[in-house]
């Protein structure tokens, strides 16, 4: 029975092959007969159903990753695209190239390059600024100089010294022209095998530009988006408190007896006839300033031997400790957060990136440098904008020359526009950035922390040699500070900027929007606490 069924299914499958296969051969017959009997434009039924298994594979296939990834490659591939057209357009060998499109130096040896902070001081007498400026590069920068030394020392590739950004270049603080540095960063991919890198760099250096030394840091780093905070200081001759000139302008408005030092100018009349000096052309020189006008020759010579009188008198002066004191007050003022659009330029009062945070100021006891007593004033806060430390010195002086209310400084984070005069930059110099946030961070990479601390000594020679003493020279022979406080108090009060400001004399001598509405609000609430008690108050 059981081989019955065995020999009946295998001759069951041996027709089933057969037919199958007789079905095959004969299938290209009949296609090619149903092609000739098809009418022009229809489909075979095996071309439908091929047509539309390619169609359910392609629409599977769109919706997965391998699609994607496809046709991004397939992007690379296409000329015809205008995005294309501008990509293929760009010079892909980013070498300094001739006027034929060859390398220059072709036969430079590629050395691997290291992500470093570097820290650097420089006093900045004769650059202008900082940053390099692409857009005016016939100044002379810092940035330029040591830019220089690096490719000179061969910190840099010659191949990649036609740009900063090839080599991640950035800097932690952008200071002005004219402004010095005891510490600064930079940071920056650099080639470090040499061990002695650093002095061969400081070798191509002027003296008053130095490095002093560099830090490995993560790829990732950003010298001026890790710094937490920065630390300034400002050197200022104590003359400076003294009040303005009961001649001037300002002199006029704000001179009183009852204000301190101000018996200063009283025997400057009796000294002036001595040295036959004529008040009345002083005077009339003094005003045609204040206006803006020409005058005199005669009067423009008795004004300079009379200014000439002045500087050497006020070299003699010494500060009180409440004027100290009052600086100190005023300036701490500033801590916290606020808003200094009022301390830079091109801010509005709504421009959120007006707002600062301010850490601490430190007024120090004053000082004697060739007969110049001098104060130094320490400014730490988290950033700073263009010209905010030096109008914030600005205006805190003005405050104490003048006798007006420390309180002023609030007045100037309000809305309302006021033109802050910014003390000269001779006196400002950046200490130093601080990584503290960062700190921990790098620990945690097996890199050492940012700091100065090794380089302390070195700094303090570099800063006595280079910044202070040639602050201290260059005032004695340019009288900076006494000029410019004497041109401020020579300005008119009531004359206005084009951007419609108050000037400095009206804000101190005058009340301003916002003090006039804290007034209201005070009397207001005196007269609510005077008024008489009705019967349902009790």
């Amino acid at each position: 029975m059981s081989e019955i069924t065995q020999d009946t299914v295998t001759e069951n499958k041996d027709d089933t092959a057969k037919a199958t296969s007789a079905t095959t051969e004969a299938s290209p017959a009949a296609e090619t007969t149903a092609n000739n009997n098809k009418v022009d434009g229809e489909s075979t039924e095996s071309e439908k159903i091929s047509k539309n298994d390619t169609k359910a594979e392609e629409s599977a296939y769109a919706r997965g990753p391998q699609s994607k990834w496809l046709r991004t490659r397939k992007g690379d591939t296409i000329g015809d695209t205008p995005k294309r057209q501008r990509l293929l357009s760009k010079n892909p060998d980013s070498r300094i190239l001739d006027a034929d499109g060859k390398p220059v130096f072709s036969d430079e040896v590629r050395k691997p390059k290291k992500k470093v902070a570097v820290m650097i001081g420089y006093c900045g007498t004769g650059y202008n600024g900082m940053q390099i400026q692409d857009n005016q590069p016939q100044f002379k920068t810092i940035e330029g100089d040591i830019f220089k030394a690096l490719v000179a020392a061969g910190a840099i590739s010659k191949n990649n010294s036609n740009d900063l950004k090839k080599n991640d270049f950035m800097r932690a603080a952008r200071t002005d022209k004219g402004v010095h540095a005891a510490g600064n960063v930079i940071s920056l991919k650099m080639i470090i095998e040499d061990e002695d890198i650093v002095e061969k760099i400081n070798a191509q250096l002027p003296e008053q530009i130095r490095i002093w030394g560099y830090s490995r840091v993560n790829k990732g780093f950003d010298c001026r988006k890790m710094c937490s905070s920065r630390v300034y200081e400002y050197l200022l001759p104590t003359y400076s408190f003294l009040p303005p000139n009961p001649n001037s302008p300002l002199g006029e408005v704000c001179h009183s007896k009852d204000l301190e030092d101000a018996e200063f100018w009283e025997p400057l009349e009796e000294e002036a006839k001595k040295r036959n000096i004529n008040m009345d052309l002083v005077r009339e020189a003094m005003d045609a300033q204040a206006e803006g006008i020409e005058t005199t020759m005669a009067a423009q010579l008795s004004l300079q031997s009379y200014k000439q009188m002045v500087r050497e008198m006020k070299t003699k002066y010494r500060t009180s400790t409440g004027k100290l004191a009052k600086f100190q007050e005023t300036l701490d003022l500033f801590k916290g957060h606020h808003n200094f659009h009022n301390f830079t330029v091109g801010k509005d009062f709504r421009d959120k990136s007006a707002n600062r945070y301010m850490l601490n100021f430190k007024v120090s006891k004053p000082f004697e440098i060739e007969g110049i007593e001098w104060v130094s004033v320490k400014v730490h806060g988290q950033s700073f904008m263009l010209h905010q430390i030096r109008k914030m010195i600005g205006l805190t002086t003005m405050i104490v020359r003048t006798g007006a209310p420390s309180k002023k400084i609030l007045a100037a984070f309000k809305s309302q526009k006021v033109n802050v005069p910014k003390a000269p930059a001779l006196g400002l110099l950046l200490e130093q950035p601080v990584y503290d946030g960062y700190r921990e961070y790098l620990e945690r990479f097996g890199y050492k922390p940012l700091s100065f601390e090794k380089y302390e000594d070195e700094m303090e020679a570099f800063k006595k040699k280079f910044i202070y003493d040639k602050i201290y020279a260059q005032e004695i022979e340019e009288n900076v500070f006494s000029g410019f406080f004497g041109f401020v108090d020579s300005f008119d009060i009531d004359r206005q900027d084009s951007n419609g400001g108050l000037s400095i004399g009206a804000f101190l001598t005058r009340m301003t929007e916002y003090e006039l509405e804290e007034e209201a609000k005070m009397q207001a609430e005196a007269d609510l606490a005077n008024a008489p008690k009705t019967p349902l108050d009790s």
